[in-house]
């Protein structure tokens, strides 16, 4: 109960820190001449060093495990992830320029929309009918959100702009593709593990924006560093927003290992909640009846997410436990639980590696059909 306690905690802590800290750094000015701070490629290096540091701290110090061993497709691999990742960032960050951070965060909650879409046009997968029921409604949450904006005076004009909302669909986007490359790679390397992408992902991300920040032509870096010279509160506030973040994931891979992704599911769910109400009453947003009423449409949907796959353990469960014959409606049953988009993990039921190497007729050893999926938190 005590690691429980503490595996939310530290999400809690962290993640609600790292979301006040990312509004504070990408919308707050710093200084007596109220400068902000733009430098979203420098941002991007300095929390993907972290994460890759701390990634690989984990590895070796937590899990007492060695790194894994590099081969030229691997590194070719987490280029290609990295270099998706890389370029999703910014529009992220850029759009705080044109929206305000409850908006972002709940337009963010329709991630899934592009993981599915990227999934079924680049991969051909398939999805659990309730998954198009759950999107539907994100989707209209999402913009009922964004059509019943605030006519409060004094609200910055540009906090609902349609231009910020397009910035973050462009994110959105390119986290799907992020995501489904994620996908393929756990798929065919059995060694890579969640902590493994985290720690090289990130690392191969920090080659890349070094290379772009080291450019002379692009004077992005040394107005950074001139920046943080004569703004010292902001390299306080970037700093902890990295470590942050990267503390923070470190904590959900420790839950996912020991609590499984249902329980993590429903912990990062309030978590988001949690940040839209911390940024609404800490930093004075303003939202509507109509508005709060979008935001509940859109976090219903993700809750029967949530219940489907609980009813969907409880299906893979009951099958064991009455020893039932392996049977098309069956395995029609395995097929439904473990649907592309968000399959369970074999911790968390460990019967559906038996259920499903009977189901296909094998003796498939549990590391063959246990999904990995790398947690993105800060992209969620």
């Amino acid at each position: 109960m005590l690691d429980f306690v503490v595996c939310v905690g530290g999400i809690y802590v962290c993640f609600l820190t790292w979301s006040t800290l990312q509004e504070r750094v990408t919308t707050s000015t710093y200084g007596a001449d109220h400068q902000r701070f733009q430098f979203t490629i420098v941002l991007n290096l300095l929390q993907a060093a972290a994460a890759s540091l701390v990634g690989f701290i984990y590895i070796r110090m937590v899990q007492r495990k060695p790194m894994l061993t590099m081969t030229k497709h691997r590194w070719r691999r987490f280029f290609q992830v990295a270099m998706l990742s890389s370029a999703a960032s910014p529009f992220g960050y850029m759009s705080l320029r044109y929206i305000n951070y409850p908006t972002m965060t709940l337009a963010k909650t329709c991630k899934m929309v592009p993981v599915m879409a990227m999934n079924k046009v680049l991969y051909g997968r398939h999805y659990a009918t309730h998954k198009y029921a759950v999107v539907a409604m994100i989707t209209m949450g999402v913009s009922a959100f964004m059509l019943c904006k605030s006519s409060a005076k004094g609200i910055d004009v540009v906090e609902n702009s349609a231009y910020g909302l397009l910035l973050v669909l462009v994110n959105l986007a390119i986290d799907g593709a992020v995501n489904s490359t994620q996908d393929q790679v756990f798929a065919e390397d059995a060694e890579i593990s969640g902590q493994h992408m985290m720690c090289l992902m990130n690392l191969c991300s920090c080659v890349l924006m070094s290379l772009w920040l080291l450019n002379p032509l692009n004077p992005e870096l040394s107005n950074a560093f001139q920046f943080l010279r004569t703004h010292p509160r902001a390299m306080t506030d970037i700093g902890m927003f990295a470590v942050c973040g990267a503390m923070g994931q470190c904590f959900v891979f420790y839950t996912l290992a020991n609590f499984g992704s249902l329980t993590l599911t429903t912990v990062t769910v309030t978590r988001k909640f949690l940040s839209i109400l911390i940024s609404v009453f800490y930093n004075g947003h303003s939202m509507n009846t109509r508005q709060w009423l979008a935001t509940s449409v859109v976090f219903a949907g993700i809750s029967l997410d949530v219940y489907m796959k609980q009813a969907a353990k409880r299906v893979i469960v009951h099958a064991v436990d009455d020893k039932r014959p392996v049977s098309a409606e069956l395995r029609e049953e395995v097929d439904e639980a473990v649907a592309e988009d968000g399959p369970l993990e074999a911790r968390d039921v460990p019967e559906l590696v038996a259920l499903r190497a009977g189901a296909n007729g094998s003796e498939e050893p549990a590391a063959a059909v246990r999904r990995r999926r790398v947690v993105d938190v800060a992209a969620s």
